[in-house]
């Protein structure tokens, strides 16, 4: 009997075939990021670098840095990261993005 692949094959042999592709990077990013971060980490550096345009990295590789106690690096790809969303209009992912970048510089009022 087969056994089909796992998402996590599923999306490498993706990767194989257009390690290019921009979605297929972040999903392989998203797949790590619990269990390998440092490996997830390699993905997003390689979204940040290759696909700046892509919304979605700013706000989750933010995190991750802020996970690895890299506040400041955090601070900038959260920045970065508001620029790119308000000029791709997409004023959602901005507003999360500058929630981000608040709690991440201490300025969230939220009582604890």
């Amino acid at each position: 009997m087969n056994t089909p692949p796992t998402r996590l094959q599923q999306l490498l042999a993706f990767y194989d075939a257009d390690p290019n592709d921009a979605f297929t990077i972040y999903a392989l990013a998203t797949e790590y990021r619990a269990q390998e971060p440092e490996k997830a980490w390699g993905y997003y550096e390689k979204l940040l670098a290759e696909h700046p345009d892509y919304v979605g990295t700013y706000y989750h590789a933010g995190k991750l840095l802020e996970q690895f106690d890299k506040k400041n690096e955090a601070e900038k790809v959260y920045r970065t990261g508001l620029v790119v969303a308000r000029k791709a209009g997409q004023q959602h992912a901005a507003s999360e993005l500058m929630q981000a970048l608040n709690a991440c510089l201490g300025l969230d009022y939220e009582d604890d």
